[in-house]
């Protein structure tokens, strides 16, 4: 299949304002790129590439006191298939893992593994390793925790989510990171775009969307506690010890978001998955 990605998100400084945007298509992924994927700014300002510790695309820009725009619109392949998940996948003794998986074991900022470690070590001691405590984790998460945009707050953590059972995507996914390290399982966050392909329309604008990955059978896979069943058209776009890793922009000053739009569909789907409570819209590519 193929796929429509983009986004037109909007800030506003009061002052000149250095910004770091991570909103690329993760750089494994260019292979599946049918279009270029530029970010495109307006005002025209140059941008500075870099790759981070965690293999993301990263850009900065010196940002005007006013306003700023950010949009990129492209096409990729995807898998015609719903996403594979690691049924049958082993776990990796801790003293054969690569180095840089080690890192994924160890608490973060909003992965709390020591106060989580008993509930974890109860929940999977009854499951084989690998897969079945994986599957464990996440139907725990999923039962636990009740899904509520409203209810949003960025400095949630894994242990909050667990005590208030309450969250959206990013909450599923440090609960599951967190009690997937507590149980010696390596995890770290993902987030991209996720939108309802091949799946019932959620009415309201699209969004982004934040999950885990786990290290199984030395590679790693996307679960996500909040998306039991397998989806269509997750694409990846940056990768961290958790959400705190993978902000989406950073301003070394004010920025306030005045504009927030994505763009994840797919093109020409089936008949059968025609209907859309929210009819993607074309991103203008130049200045308004």
């Amino acid at each position: 299949m193929q796929l429509r990605l983009g986004f037109d998100i909007a800030y506003r400084c009061p002052q000149p304002t250095e910004m770091l945007m991570m909103l690329s298509l993760h750089p494994s992924l260019s292979h599946r790129l049918l279009t270029d994927d530029r970010l495109l700014v307006t005002p025209a300002l140059p941008l500075r590439r870099y790759i981070d510790s965690f293999g993301n695309l990263c850009q900065r820009v010196s940002a005007p006191a006013g306003d700023i725009r950010f949009t990129c619109d492209f096409l990729v392949s995807a898998d015609d298939a719903p996403e594979v998940q690691p049924i049958g996948a082993g776990a990796t003794p801790i003293n054969e893992m690569p180095d840089d998986v080690l890192l994924f074991l160890l608490a973060s900022r909003y992965c709390e593994v020591d106060k989580l470690s008993a509930l974890a070590s109860e929940m999977v001691s009854a499951h084989a390793p690998g897969w079945p405590r994986v599957e464990a984790i996440l139907g725990y998460v999923h039962q636990r925790i009740s899904f509520d945009y409203k209810k949003a707050r960025p400095d949630r953590s894994a242990f909050d989510a667990h005590e208030e059972q309450v969250g959206v995507c990013r909450d599923f996914a440090h609960l599951t990171i967190a009690l997937c390290r507590a149980a010696n399982i390596p995890a770290r966050y993902a987030a991209g775009w996720l939108g309802d392909i091949r799946w019932p329309r959620v009415p309201g604008p699209q969004d982004l969307s934040g999950w885990a990955q786990v290290w199984l059978d030395g590679r790693w896979w996307d679960v996500d506690a909040r998306h039991i069943t397998p989806r269509h058209g997750r694409v990846l776009m940056a990768v961290g010890r958790d959400a705190a890793d993978v902000a989406l922009s950073t301003a070394f000053g004010q920025a306030k978001l005045t504009s927030f739009h994505i763009i994840s569909d797919e093109v020409a789907p089936p008949a059968e998955w025609m209907s859309s409570n929210h009819e993607p819209r074309p991103l203008s590519l130049v200045a308004s």
